[in-house]
């Protein structure tokens, strides 16, 4: 049986009997005006973030999302996108994709502008999607792709990147560690199933974003999520998990390499107005700017005494010099 197969197994348990400790966040069920969601659904919200945030989501995009849970963030989407099969839902455990079917009835019972058929619930895996190419505006995942060994997470980026239109982007929560992790911790399956042993550092998880090929891939949070401890793990030292939340845009990859935001401002106090490095970056005078790392480096080189350059805060929000 493969790690993948015990993965299966977990959520199907999962889906029969709702588990609340499964995955949990300090994040608050965020609510919009008219939007409620009924408690099964804050059950079974077995993700480590949100992927919903309102600047992705305009103009009623096309949106897929892999791993449905008992369907939270598909209600939370469908709010941005109020039509008929507006938001696809794919997982490969029957059992969840039953138990998201009844938890939209009781939305439907709780929204009035919410229909079951806004969501198109389709039985798939996240390594060969049933979903066309160039279709899909947003994608997203939440604590799925840290599961997954480094050929198979390659596959699974592959296939969001394949969906996904010029310039869609790829939405992401998933748990992410610096520390190193032994071998047992590692090839622990049902660890890695439980959204623990396969975490990353994020250096590696941004890497394996780009090696696929998006162009642009935003930070946007980086949060505590879990310890393993040795009285309770096998492991010499306490770990320190934490959860991030990611997009990646399908942009053309730059050809001095790819845009990744981390949370950096660059800010001019020189004498003059501004400061313009003629390759498109305008630093009004004492304003912070946000920069991507590319930039806030090329900046750094110039030397510079009246440019600061911030340190990474993990935490960007749009805006900014590319």
């Amino acid at each position: 049986m493969s790690y993948l197969d015990t993965t299966h197994d977990v959520y199907k348990e999962a889906a029969l009997t709702p588990d609340v400790g499964l995955c949990c966040t300090t994040n608050p069920i965020w609510e919009l005006p008219g939007l409620k969601i009924p408690k099964i659904m804050q059950e079974m919200n077995y993700g480590c973030g949100s992927t919903v945030n309102a600047r992705d989501l305009t103009n009623n995009p096309k949106i897929l999302y892999v791993g449905v849970g008992g369907g939270m963030e598909l209600l939370q989407f469908s709010y941005f996108s109020r039509q008929k099969n507006g938001v696809i839902g794919i997982d490969v455990v029957q059992e969840m994709l039953d138990a998201s079917r009844k938890n939209f009835k009781e939305a439907e019972a709780q929204n009035d502008w919410f229909k079951s058929d806004f969501v198109d619930l389709r039985y798939g895996d996240a390594l060969h999607l049933p979903v066309d190419d160039n279709s899909i505006d947003v994608a997203a995942q939440n604590c799925l792709f840290n599961i997954f060994k480094a050929d198979d997470l390659r596959k699974a980026i592959e296939e969001m990147y394949r969906v996904l239109k010029p310039h869609g982007r790829l939405v992401m929560s998933d748990p992410t560690c610096e520390q190193p992790m032994n071998d047992n911790l590692r090839n622990d399956e049902r660890l890695r199933a439980l959204c623990l042993s396969g975490s990353l550092p994020i250096a590696e998880y941004v890497k394996a974003l780009t090696d696929v090929g998006f162009g642009t891939i935003e930070i946007r949070a980086r949060k505590p999520y879990r310890i393993l401890d040795p009285k309770n793990y096998d492991t010499d030292e306490l770990i320190y998990i934490e959860s991030i939340e990611v997009a990646a845009i399908k942009d053309p990859m730059p050809k001095d390499g790819p845009c990744i935001f981390t949370g950096k401002a660059a800010i001019y106090f020189g004498d003059e107005d501004y400061f313009d490095d003629k390759k498109g970056h305008v630093l009004l005078k004492n304003q912070p700017i946000a920069v991507c790392d590319k930039t806030a480096g090329a900046l750094a080189d110039l030397g510079r005494d009246d440019i600061f350059i911030s340190e990474s805060t993990y935490h960007y929000d749009g805006g900014g010099c590319c």
